[in-house]
């Protein structure tokens, strides 16, 4: 009889450590859950965006969906975790997506975020259902240089070291004069900015360089679900060089923004809103 209990609290204490490494498995993001739909939406803000930047997009929608807006680590505030990499985020998104059991999520990333959206859907396609790329290029670099060629083994230490060196007010103010180039709204430019000064700075750089030197043109081939790739206004102006870096993925249907510049969900909202719920509920 000994023998048994001592079985049976040795299970339950096995239980009990995994029950608890379950709650506390860290990924490199913080997330907010909302809704009950039974269709699951994740949100991915862009470049040292807050999870807030769904705000608006999340009203609309946590009516018929479940959705789960991340912050990733190092940005807006959240606490910075050693050596991020683009890599590893995207491999960590679709481990959360597996590890909750989140059957053929919706991917919705802006920026950044709609990169990684692409890599996911591209190295996960049975894992995902839809995606919704707002404002983002599968290579960065190659608007400006059509021969881009991603390095291995990129050093990102100049550009870490650029950005940790500055004091906050000259941070600040870099933040100040790019941001109207992003974002015409002028009432939500100190939000933004606020978001990227409360960033971590070495995240900041390391994702910054790793980010720019990554090229999904050959990769998006393997993304099976339906695309909607939604796109600021000035880029109706490149739609040949545009369309050109989305060549491989069959599945894209463009869509060009009539107004505003990068952060489309607050400069074009009524148009953005539109093409998301056409596009979700359909």
């Amino acid at each position: 009889m000994k023998k048994y209990i001592i079985l049976i609290i040795a299970f339950l204490f096995s239980a009990l450590c995994l029950n608890v490494f379950a709650q506390t498995k860290s990924y490199p993001f913080e997330v907010l859950k909302t809704g009950k739909g039974k269709q699951s939406i994740i949100f991915i803000p862009g470049f040292a965006s807050s999870g807030e930047v769904w705000n608006d997009t999340k009203a609309v929608f946590d009516k018929d969906f479940t959705c789960y807006t991340l912050t990733m680590a190092g940005f807006a505030g959240v606490k910075a975790q050693p050596n991020p990499s683009f890599e590893n985020w995207k491999n960590e998104i679709a481990n959360y997506i597996k590890d909750n059991k989140i059957e053929k999520p919706i991917l919705v990333g802006h920026s950044m975020g709609g990169g990684l959206a692409l890599a996911i859907a591209a190295d996960y396609p049975e894992l995902i259902g839809k995606i919704v790329v707002v404002d983002a290029l599968p290579c960065l670099a190659a608007l400006s240089d059509a021969s881009f060629k991603s390095k291995e083994n990129n050093d990102c230490s100049p550009m870490i070291t650029q950005m940790t060196s500055m004091n906050e007010t000259q941070f600040r103010d870099m933040q100040k004069q790019t941001m109207p180039r992003l974002l015409e709204d002028k009432s939500k430019l100190d939000m933004v900015v606020d978001w990227s000064v409360k960033s971590d700075r070495t995240t900041f750089g390391q994702m910054y360089c790793d980010f720019y030197n990554t090229d999904l043109r050959a990769k998006i081939t393997q993304i099976k679900c339906p695309s909607l790739v939604l796109l600021e206004s000035y880029f109706i102006n490149l739609k040949p060089v545009i369309e050109g870096q989305y060549t491989n993925l069959k599945t894209a249907n463009f869509q060009y923004a009539d107004k505003g510049l990068h952060f489309i969900m607050y400069d074009d909202t009524a148009w953005y809103l539109a093409q998301l719920n056409n596009f979700l509920k359909s």
